[in-house]
């Protein structure tokens, strides 16, 4: 039971779904800073970024595996993951290119895909020497985007509506720990399925983190 609820979190929280998580994350906390009221006015925004960062370089490495260059779509190899690696650093940096030359894109967005962008390229240089986690690469960084989106772009607080339920004013510093324990969670179903030790882990989520912050350097 377990192990199954280890792997269902670990399915979840692909590292490739990090970038729309992390937007997702941006358009409800503060929707406003894309020219929109609610988080459905940006459905297309959502779409194309789940397509470029997910859907696209998922089939990628499927039609890898169909022409047997690797020999399963978890890449448990890290030489298998180098070519995978490159294709959607390809993805990764022709959304970036595209967010930073937009005016609608809001600055805290061109952060955080330049930050996952970097992420993926040392993620890919590191990965010739050691196996790291993706998996805690992308919770890095959805730490780090949290931080900096809260102490450099928002409010203390922003209101989210339940319909029925009614409206409630959350923190941003809610937010922060609420990611920090997810990250967590996704963290120990790694070492769960014993998909990677702790000094990968380790490794990977400082890479992610270090990442978002090396991007706001830059952008700003």
């Amino acid at each position: 039971m377990l192990h199954t609820a280890a792997r269902i979190i670990s399915i979840l929280f692909h590292p490739l779904l990090m970038v729309t998580y992390m937007l997702l994350l941006l358009l409800v906390i503060n929707p406003y800073q894309f020219g929109v009221n609610t988080i459905l006015e940006q459905w297309k925004l959502v779409v194309m970024v789940f397509l470029s960062t997910f859907a696209m370089p998922i089939f990628a490495v499927f039609m890898m595996k169909s022409l047997n260059m690797v020999k399963s779509m978890q890449l448990e190899d890290r030489y298998e993951r180098i070519g995978p690696y490159i294709l959607t650093g390809v993805f990764y940096l022709w959304m970036f290119i595209n967010f930073r030359s937009n005016p609608l894109i809001p600055k805290p967005m061109v952060i955080m895909m330049l930050g996952a962008t970097i992420a993926l390229f040392l993620a890919f240089f590191f990965n010739n020497f050691s196996k790291i986690s993706a998996h805690a690469a992308g919770m890095g960084g959805l730490v780090g985007m949290a931080i900096i989106n809260s102490v450099f772009f928002n409010f203390d607080t922003f209101t989210l509506n339940f319909g029925l339920l009614g409206v409630y004013e959350i923190s941003t510093n809610f937010v922060l720990m609420a990611m920090i324990v997810l990250a967590g969670i996704v963290c120990t179903t790694r070492l769960l399925l014993g998909a990677h030790t702790e000094k990968q882990l380790y490794f990977g989520f400082a890479i992610g983190f270090a990442a978002q912050f090396i991007a706001m350097l830059f952008v700003k």
